[in-house]
């Protein structure tokens, strides 16, 4: 071979040999910039899939607290919906109550009207009224009131303490005393206690054994209230008479007060859950 045929030979493999080193440093250049680039997504998947985790986390926390506060939920209708029951019970047990009383007075001559939703037997026109400025009970009121007190104590045993199977028993019978709007306020509020009370020690001496009637914290059932004019009979005016009147009210107990503590006991824990419920997603959608 001739030294110029050598020379090209040469001259062409230095040439190979400078393109092969030139794409192999491109090449290891590229890879070192995927590696890079590799590790640049890798680290940011990572950074991603953390950030997806903490918010599915606080995703299946959120639904967590939205069970819980579904739970509660239910829990509360169903004391609401017993609540409800038991007060149902509680008015058809006092209605029974009143209409039985309204009956047997009936059966001796006193004709009384009954309120079943305020529970009230008003005793009325001919039962006990009460002139002007006049707190005792005459002859006529005397004996109406004896046969207001027979009646009781015949009925209502079977409502107190806990007699017989009933879903309630009676708490109070208010006796309450009223006047028309006439004279002094200050006044009428004396004259219409005094009215209840004398009603009170009228239907206590005729029948000793109302005193013994016991609620369920063994108190008393009879009490009295005055109410002055301040709860008027609108279908009457103050010259009828009829404002000046002795009127009956029963109440039932339900022992529904502690049922209501634990509403409100429910309720609170709900508002709790919900406000970390509200916060939970909050995180979320911030992210």
């Amino acid at each position: 071979m001739s030294d110029i045929a050598f020379q090209q030979s040469e001259s062409h493999a230095d040439e190979d040999e400078n393109y092969f080193v030139s794409m192999t440093d491109m090449m290891v250049g590229i890879l070192f910039i995927f590696i890079i680039l590799l590790m640049v997504f890798a680290l940011n998947f990572r950074q991603q899939t953390e950030k997806s985790e903490d918010q599915i986390k606080k995703l299946e926390t959120a639904a967590e607290a939205a069970q819980s506060v579904n739970a509660r939920l239910k829990e509360i209708q169903k004391d609401v919906r017993s609540e409800i029951d038991s007060i149902s019970a509680a008015d058809r047990v006092r209605t029974e109550l009143l209409e039985e009383i309204q009956a047997k007075l009936k059966d001796q001559g006193l004709i009384v009207t009954i309120d079943p939703v305020s529970g009230v037997v008003r005793l009325g026109d001919n039962a006990i009224n009460f002139p002007r400025r006049v707190a005792t009970l005459d002859d006529i009121a005397s004996q109406r009131v004896a046969i207001l007190a027979k009646v009781l104590a015949d009925v209502l045993p079977k409502y107190t303490g806990t007699a017989g199977d009933l879903p309630a028993h009676l708490e109070t019978v208010f006796i309450e005393g009223h006047t028309d709007s006439t004279g002094v306020d200050r006044d009428n509020w004396t004259l219409s206690t005094e009215r209840a009370v004398n009603t009170f020690r009228g239907l206590s001496e005729a029948e000793p054994s109302l005193r013994t009637l016991l609620n369920s914290a063994d108190t008393e059932v009879l009490s009295v209230a005055g109410y002055a004019s301040t709860r008027p009979i609108r279908d009457f005016s103050d010259d009828d008479g009829r404002q000046r009147r002795i009127d009956l009210r029963f109440v039932m107990d339900t022992n529904n007060l502690e049922r209501l503590r634990g509403v409100l006991e429910l309720t609170d824990t709900m508002k709790n859950q919900l406000e970390f419920l509200q916060k939970s997603l909050d995180d979320v959608s911030v992210h």
